[in-house]
C-alpha cells in the first residue's frame, strides 16, 4: 500500500526562503482559517442559533488574532497549574527544546494526580503535524492514480483518533495517566485561578471564564492556533532543508544514505517518509498513512507486564470506534522523520533507544527474526497475536524468509542513519571561505 503526501500549513505564511506549502483541503483547517477570518460582529454574545455552532463558530465576545492565540496557546501549553498535580504541563512531555518530544529516554511518561501512573505509549513530537488530514479509512489523493484507495490515512495520535488539534489537545488534559483532570469543568476551574486567567479575558473577551464552554473552547483553540506556529512547529530549518535551498551539500555518507532511504530495492523509506518536493512544498517525512509493522513487544512498559495486554493501535485500546475492525489492528499512524535523531526512544513503544537499531529492525525483521525477537524469532513473541500477523507490511525492506540475505547491510544502515541526522532541525550553515576571505 502506498501512501501520498498532502496538507500545508493554515495560519501564517512560512518565511520567504522557504517553498510554499500546498494549499490545504481539509475541514478542520477549513473551520480554523475561518474563525481568524470571522468579523467582530459574528463573535458577540448573540442569541445562541437554533442549531449549535461548530467548535470553531464558537461566539467569543472577543476576536483574537493569530498571534494573540500563538502567544496565548503557548502560556497555556507550560500552564502546570491546569493539571490535577499541578506539576506538569503540556510542555513537560512535549518539550520545545527536543523538538516537542519527551526530553528523557523513557517509553512512557508519569503522570496522574500524583505523578504515579505511567502511560501506554511513547509520548510522539508535535513537529510537522501541519499537514496530517482527518482520519479516513479510505483515502483517495489528487497526486498521481486518484482512484486508487490508498487504505486508512491522517488523524492525530498514534492511532488516529483525533481529527483536530483541539481534539488533540483534549486528550491529555482528561487523561488519567497525563494531566489528570476529571471532567472539563475541572480544567476550567483551574484556568479561572491559573496566571493565564486575565490572558485568557483579554484575548477572548471578560466573561470567556464565566462560560465553561467558552472557557474550554478558547483554551483548546489557543492550544490548536499555537500548534500551527510554523517558527515553533514546522520551521523547515534542517540541514536537508538547506540542501533542497541550494545553501548546502550533503556529505558523501549523507548521500549514500539518501540514495539508500529512497531506492525501492532497498531502504524503501521514502514509500511512506516521503523525502521529495511535492507540489512545491517540501517534505514532511511521512504519508500520513496508517500501517503495520510488528515492533517487538517492549516490556519497559508496565501495561505489557501482563501478558494478555495488547496495543493494537487502531482498533484499541486507546481508540474504540475501530475495535471490531481486524483488519485495522497493529496499525499505527506513520510519524514524520524529521528531529527523529533528537528522539530518546523509537516507535509507537519506544522499544528502541537508538537509531542505527530501529532502521536494522526494517532489514532483519523478516530475515533474521530470531535477533529481532528473540524465542527462535517466532513471531508470536511480537507485540501482535497470530491473527492480525496478515495485517503486517511486507513490502521492501521486508519480505523474504530467516536466513535470507537482507535488503540493508551494516554500512547502509549507517549510512541511513547519518542522513536522518540531516532532518534535525536549527542547522547552521559553516561560513563558506571566499565570503570569510573576503572579508579580511
Amino acid at each position: 500500500m502506498s501512501h501520498v503526501c498532502h496538507g500545508a500549513p493554515l495560519a501564517s505564511p512560512a518565511p520567504s526562503s522557504h517553498l510554499r506549502p500546498p494549499v490545504i483541503r481539509r475541514s478542520k483547517t477549513a473551520f480554523l482559517l475561518a474563525f481568524l477570518l470571522l468579523p467582530a460582529a459574528f463573535m458577540t454574545r448573540a442569541a445562541p442559533p437554533a442549531k449549535a455552532p461548530s467548535f470553531y463558530a464558537t461566539p467569543f465576545e472577543r476576536r483574537p488574532d493569530f498571534r494573540t492565540l500563538v502567544a496565548l496557546g503557548r502560556a497555556l501549553f507550560s500552564d502546570k497549574a491546569l493539571s490535577a498535580s499541578g506539576r506538569v504541563s503540556c510542555a513537560s512531555c512535549h518539550d520545545p527544546a527536543h523538538a516537542y518530544g519527551p526530553s528523557n529516554r523513557l517509553p512512557v511518561q508519569l503522570g496522574g494526580a500524583s505523578l504515579d501512573q505511567p502511560g501506554l505509549r511513547a509520548v510522539p513530537s508535535l513537529t510537522y503535524h501541519q499537514g496530517i488530514p482527518n482520519f479516513q479509512e479510505h483515502f483517495f489523493d489528487n497526486d498521481g492514480n486518484d482512484s486508487e484507495d490508498q487504505g486508512p490515512t491522517g488523524g492525530l495520535d498514534w492511532d488516529g483518533r483525533a481529527d483536530s488539534g483541539h481534539e488533540q489537545a483534549a486528550g491529555p488534559l482528561l487523561s488519567p495517566f497525563e494531566m489528570a483532570n476529571p471532567d472539563t469543568a475541572a480544567v476550567v476551574a483551574k484556568l479561572r485561578t491559573s496566571a493565564n486567567a486575565a490572558a485568557m479575558r483579554d484575548a477572548f473577551g471578560p466573561h470567556v471564564l464565566d462560560d465553561p464552554k467558552h472557557a474550554w473552547n478558547g483554551l483548546l483553540l489557543a492550544l490548536e492556533v499555537f500548534q500551527q506556529s510554523p517558527a515553533d512547529f514546522y520551521p523547515f530549518t534542517s540541514k536537508y532543508d538547506a540542501v533542497l535551498r541550494g545553501q548546502a551539500t550533503l556529505s558523501k555518507q549523507e548521500a549514500r544514505g539518501l540514495a539508500a532511504f529512497n531506492d525501492a530495492t532497498r531502504g524503501n523509506c521514502a514509500a511512506c517518509h516521503i523525502s521529495q518536493i511535492k507540489r512545491g512544498a517540501f517534505p514532511q517525512f511521512t504519508d500520513f498513512g496508517l500501517i503495520a509493522i510488528g515492533v517487538p513487544r517492549n516490556p519497559a512498559i508496565p501495561a505489557n507486564a501482563k501478558p494478555s495486554y495488547r496495543d493494537l493501535g487502531a482498533c484499541g485500546p486507546l481508540r474504540t470506534d475501530l475495535a471490531t475492525h481486524d483488519e485495522y489492528c497493529g496499525l499505527f499512524r506513520t510519524p514524520s522523520l524529521r528531529n527523529v535523531a533528537t528522539r530518546g526512544v523509537l516507535f509507537h513503544n519506544g522499544v528502541y533507544t537508538k537509531l542505527e537499531d530501529a532502521v536494522r529492525f526494517y532489514a532483519l525483521r523478516d530475515s533474521d527474526p530470531a535477533r529481532v525477537y528473540g524465542k527462535a524469532g517466532s513471531r508470536r513473541f511480537a507485540d501482535l497475536p497470530e491473527k492480525y500477523v496478515a495485517n503486517l507490511n511486507a513490502d521492501a525492506p521486508f519480505g523474504g524468509k530467516p536466513g535470507d540475505k537482507p535488503t540493508l547491510s551494516e554500512a547502509e544502515i549507517a549510512d541511513i542513519v547519518a542522513f536522518l541526522k540531516t532532518l534535525t532541525d536549527g542547522y547552521v550553515a559553516p561560513a563558506r571561505k571566499d565570503v570569510a576571505s573576503a572579508s579580511r
